[in-house]
């Protein structure tokens, strides 16, 4: 057994030794901790930027495809605009062709009511030439136009 002196310097030194054991095991831990959450920090940070970089992506995509469509769209409006004014001019055509047919349709009436007072005219000619000739008798003539 020995020295109660030399005991308790003994028991110290354990004593010590336990503690900078126990102070060391604690400060490793909290290295650990720091480093894991760092670890957790860089993950997340990583996580989000690549999440980040996806959204962008697919931001682009979505703008490169309404670009497309804003090109087609534009491509069927100016369609639209050019079958528009080809109709506005069949339109004004089929109106000068009404017009034209209107324009005719009164010369044609014209023309008959001409023809049917010029064959009326004629037909008093022919009477008041009858009445007149003594060898047309009870209203018959020898014309090419009355034969019998």
């Amino acid at each position: 057994m020995g020295n109660p002196v030399e005991t308790g310097r003994s028991n110290q030194h354990t004593d010590l030794s336990t503690e900078h054991l126990m102070n060391t095991s604690v400060i490793w831990i909290v290295i650990a901790a720091v480093v894991a959450v760092l670890v957790i920090a860089a993950l997340i940070f990583a996580a989000s930027r690549a999440t980040r970089r996806r959204r962008q992506r697919q931001a682009e995509g979505i703008r490169e495809q309404a670009k497309l469509e804003t090109a087609r769209d534009d491509r069927r409006q100016a369609l639209a605009d050019e079958t528009a004014a080809t109709a506005r001019a069949a339109q004004a055509e089929a109106e000068a062709k009404a017009a034209e047919a209107a324009r005719l349709q009164e010369r044609a009436a014209s023309h008959h009511s001409e023809a049917a007072t010029s064959r009326e005219q004629l037909q008093d000619q022919w009477n008041r030439a009858d009445s007149i000739d003594p060898k047309v008798t009870s209203g018959r003539r020898e014309t090419p136009d009355h034969r019998e």
